[in-house]
């Protein structure tokens, strides 16, 4: 073998020990797989192809000069994920402990960049302590890459993992992703650590509670997914981007299924409680319709009053938007409208239909929800819905009450289908309300006023809660047996699969999401 070759081999598996074996082990201990560990769990076996291997940072100073910095951190490239193309980067906490250098950014960059011009996925295994201090300004590459990731928004899917910290300005990329997916007590996402917290504001938190995996699929909203360790985090990236097709010029993957498209659940008959005041889970009609009965759900922690994921149906994708009866009563309020807007419009732009399961009886209603903006957030599903091109098929099976019925669209919001229960109960308040107000003087002027206000009730629900006196305005374009809902459904999805819908020109909307 020449001297070259041996050369290059050299510096290869040089760069292949990345930090150095004792930063490996520490890696390990902390329950964390190595940054080319997980990259080798992402990509099929032999198929990835590394980019800038040899990158190194050009800085020299405080030491800098001094450091050894295989790849600068961050390992790039492409290759097959089950079978279908995508690239990634995986940032190299071994390495400078994972921070962004002008090097390491440009090399992300430069996948983004690539991943919108071959037009495929890109992944992110994030797992840095930040910026690079010693390098000073040169050090932030974070404009070009946010940048890029919105010039990427809604062409290809963006996926971010965190898989450790991710301090800083280097949270605004995972955020400015499709989704973001974060390891239960190994991620951590903050502007500012509990140190600085605690000099400015004089609170006292520490870093899981401030920043992670729980406290972001709970109360912030920012991961829709957790995962209980590294291997499961590439697991559910794989599962997620089988819902996606490569990119938004495309249809989502259909997959074949040996479940019988025509197969009835008489299950479903039963299911809705003729006690409204009862309560049920809506994950069980999700789950019963499904193809194999697999349900891939979004932010199962966040604004659980309203259940949005994916499922197959027919072996077609399908994102379900699904009112959620046991908590809070399906009632839309602030954060589950920003949750289930954002799920539309993601679904709308890389052409995944949309099946809408309609129980809701209303808005949130409370001082609070007012004056933190239900009407301005509450309006971002509105305007999902309607700019939304994709096949919507919409299934009222319990409560339809006022603008909330519009918020999990109707008719009126061009909805392709709508196929109600007979369970179902569309008006504008629900028969309490309306029996206030609408027979208020008779009710006072009753000898019985309590024997009054139930016979009026019964008479409203008799006359208008029901889905014939909507089917027969048009409002609902059948009422069927639940247990044919999944039939009916896949018939829709199939004539309207790929169907071509085109809006007015603009440059983009005013409504900020």
């Amino acid at each position: 073998m020449n001297q070259k070759l041996q050369t290059m081999l050299d510096k290869k598996a040089h760069i292949m020990l990345q930090g150095g074996q004792d930063k490996i082990d520490r890696q390990h201990a902390k329950g964390k797989l190595t940054a080319r560990e997980r990259i080798d769990l992402l990509f099929d076996p032999g198929t990835f192809v590394e980019y800038n291997m040899f990158v190194k940072p050009r800085a020299t100073r405080f030491g800098m000069d001094k450091v050894d910095a295989p790849a600068d951190g961050i390992i790039t490239g492409h290759g097959l994920i089950n079978d279908r193309k995508a690239f990634a980067y995986s940032q190299d906490a071994t390495v400078l402990g994972g921070a962004m250098g002008e090097m390491h950014g440009l090399k992300l960059a430069r996948m983004q960049e690539l991943a919108v011009e071959a037009g495929v996925p890109i992944i992110g295994l994030n797992d840095s302590g930040g910026g690079r201090l010693q390098e000073g300004p040169g050090a932030s590459v974070y404009g070009t890459v946010f940048y890029n990731n919105v010039m990427a928004s809604g062409v290809i899917p963006q996926i971010s993992a965190l898989m450790g910290p991710c301090a800083g300005g280097a949270s605004y990329s995972p955020a400015l992703n499709d989704f973001i997916i974060m390891v239960d007590k190994t991620s951590k996402a903050f502007i500012t650590g509990p140190a600085v917290i605690k000099e400015v504001t004089g609170e006292d938190v520490d870093f899981e509670t401030l920043g992670g995996a729980m406290t972001h699929s709970t109360k912030s909203g920012l991961s829709q997914l957790i995962a209980i360790d590294d291997y499961n985090c590439i697991e559910q990236i794989k599962c997620l981007l089988s819902f996606f097709p490569d990119n938004c010029q495309q249809l989502p993957p259909i997959y074949p299924t040996d479940d019988d498209i025509y197969r009835r659940n008489e299950e479903l008959n039963d299911l809705v409680p003729v006690n409204r005041r009862k309560t049920y889970d809506i994950k069980t009609v999700i789950t019963i319709i499904a193809d194999d009965n697999f349900f891939f759900e979004i932010s199962p922690l966040f604004a659980r009053n309203i259940v949005v994921g994916f499922i197959r149906m027919g072996g077609m994708p399908v994102g379900v938007i699904a009112s959620q009866p046991n908590y809070m009563a399906g009632c839309l309020d602030i954060n589950a409208s920003c949750k289930a807007a954002r799920f539309i419009r993601t679904c709308d732009a890389f052409n995944i239909p949309l099946l809408s399961i309609v129980d809701v009886p209303g808005y949130l209603p409370g001082v609070k929800q007012e004056h933190d903006g239900i009407i301005r957030h509450g309006a971002k599903m509105l305007y999902a819905w309607a700019e939304s091109t994709v096949p919507k098929i919409v299934m009222p099976i319990g409560k339809s009450y006022g603008g909330a019925t519009q918020a999990m669209c109707s008719i009126d919001m061009k909805a392709d289908f709508i196929i109600a229960w007979p369970s179902c109960e569309r008006a504008v308040v629900g028969s309490e309300g309306a029996v206030k107000v609408l027979y208020k003087k008779e009710i006072e002027q009753a000898e019985d006023p309590a024997a009054a206000k139930a016979k009026y009730t019964e008479e409203y629900e008799e006359e208008f809660l029901n889905p014939y006196r909507s089917a027969e305005l048009a409002k609902f374009e059948d009422v069927i047996e639940p247990a044919e809902s999944r039939m009916k459904i896949i018939q829709t999805l199939r004539m309207f699969w790929g169907r071509k819908k085109e809006r007015p020109a603009r440059k983009h909307g005013n409504i900020p999401l």
